[in-house]
């Protein structure tokens, strides 16, 4: 059983809001996830993030694996 960070989906119709969880490969997307990790605004502008450094970091040292969306707003707003 693989761990990802990756988005789930939250807000209304046109107005998306993303929560940044641990989650099982298998989970859904809107699944329940092993533990949030921070959030993602993407309506804001700059986009607002807030993330939980240590518990993101705590999750890749046991070796869950970012997708693709989640790596880039990692790289962007983790230094």
């Amino acid at each position: 059983m693989a761990v990802k960070l990756k988005l789930t989906r939250m807000g209304s119709k046109k107005h998306p809001f993303y929560r940044v969880v641990a989650a099982t490969d298998e989970t859904r997307r809107d699944g329940r996830p092993l533990e949030y990790l921070g959030f993602y605004n993407p309506m804001t502008n700059p986009a607002d993030v807030r993330l939980d450094v240590e518990g993101i970091k705590g999750w890749l040292a046991k070796g869950a694996k970012p997708t693709t969306t989640v790596q880039a707003i990692l790289r962007k707003h983790m230094s």
